[in-house]
């Protein structure tokens, strides 16, 4: 397959999906394998709905292109060494590595339970500091970084590009950077907007040595680095929830392009957020609903269809009650038996933006239907869904 200049051979239009730098829905077209980049937890505490959203989105998008004959190549990231994780470390008094080895096992063991179609590769950031330290060199040598008081940081001036992935205007890019952790504050930049890619470590926070001086990465700089390693120079599809717009997928568009003179990413796909009790779930608000907890009373399948009740692209909010409407519909699904019924229609309904919501209308009418020919067993497995 020929992939020069980030381009791949392409096979045609497979799919039409909501390219967020694009901002409409555009045609999906890639070789026969696809390149994602989906961005992981930080792994500092259970994983809740609004993570199963997420993943369970593109698990769905990886089950149909499988169904279209194409390979797909998916990498998910964990966040073993940022602010939040040793932040909270520090609280409980553990080292970090073991916090996140405890709470990757937690995760793991939650999604798998949800069905969810394992990564092709899970690598941690503290597996890459080499490849983030040969990163930072490349984008201070290509002139878009500068060292400052033992850190070092891009500079968001010098790439015209920057909000390419949000188009968000100056003041919003601020505003979103304080909340987000952006430390528009720091007195090292030259501007509140850079971001910073190796920043020194506090005296009780692990370093690793530099050119710079000891310190650790940047939050966005693992992602560019692990994508590069891991993908090459250009992804196809790179994803995560809504609030990774900016700053993290901003910063990482900027420094990857920086870094290679090449287009990072093919296609930008977002998950809106889940909210719970008005406000959107977050371990901030604590206001989280933990997919542990549901698996004690509902079946992985229930929590599927609850989930994939809405369309990925837009904020929704969790209501328990929506639990036994969900699996009441698995329950009639399974109960069709096996067929092919309703198969067509599902994999029109995913191939227009991932219409999760209207394929599950599909299989209602399908099991409804008093003349179909078989049950919706085939349609409910591309779904990643059990028949029985």
């Amino acid at each position: 397959m020929n992939r020069e200049n980030g381009e791949p051979a392409e096979i045609g239009p497979m799919m039409r999906l909501y390219d967020t730098a694009a901002q409409s829905v555009v045609d999906f077209s890639a070789g026969n394998t696809v390149k994602m980049y989906i961005c992981g937890i930080t792994p500092y505490d259970s994983a809740h709905v609004g993570h199963a959203a997420v993943y369970f989105t593109f698990d769905v998008l990886r089950r149909r292109l499988h169904d279209l004959g194409v390979t797909t190549e998916c990498v998910r990231n964990v966040t073993d060494v940022d602010d939040d994780i040793l932040r909270k470390s520090r609280e409980l008094g553990v080292h970090f590595l073991d916090l996140a080895a405890e709470e990757m096992v937690r995760f793991d063991t939650d999604m798998r339970a949800l069905g969810l179609m394992l990564p092709t590769s899970e690598p941690r950031a503290t597996s890459a500091i080499p490849d983030i330290l040969g990163f930072i060199g490349m984008v201070l040598d290509a002139g878009y970084a500068y060292v400052s008081n033992g850190g070092v940081y891009f500079r968001v001036g010098s790439f015209p590009r920057f909000g390419q992935v949000s188009h968000l205007g100056r003041e919003e890019m601020l505003a979103l950077a304080a909340q987000r952790g952006g430390n528009v504050d720091d007195p090292n930049k030259e501007d509140p907007l850079d971001f910073v890619l190796w920043q020194p470590s506090a005296p009780d926070e692990p370093a690793w040595e530099s050119l710079w001086g000891p310190g650790r990465p940047g939050w966005h700089i693992e992602c560019s680095a692990l994508a590069l390693r891991e993908l090459g120079t250009t992804v196809d599809i790179h994803g995560g929830g809504s609030d990774l717009i900016f700053p993290h997928h901003e910063c990482e568009a900027a420094q990857s392009e920086a870094a290679t003179s090449t287009k990072f990413v093919r296609h930008w796909m977002h998950v809106g957020m889940v909210g719970y009790e008005g406000e959107k779930m977050s371990k901030s608000l604590g206001n989280l609903v933990f997919v542990s907890d549901l698996l004690k009373d509902w079946s992985p399948d229930s929590i599927r269809v609850a989930i994939g009740s809405h369309h990925y692209r837009h904020p929704w909010e969790f209501l328990i009650d929506e639990m036994a409407a969900a699996d009441a519909r698995v329950s009639k699904w399974q109960a069709s038996g096996e067929g092919e019924a309703g198969l067509k229609e599902v994999r029109q309904c995913l191939d227009n933006d991932l219409d999760i919501p209207a394929a599950y209308r599909v299989l209602d009418a399908a099991t409804e239907d008093a003349n179909r020919s078989g049950g919706v067993s085939e349609a409910m497995r591309l779904l990643g869904l059990s028949s029985h």
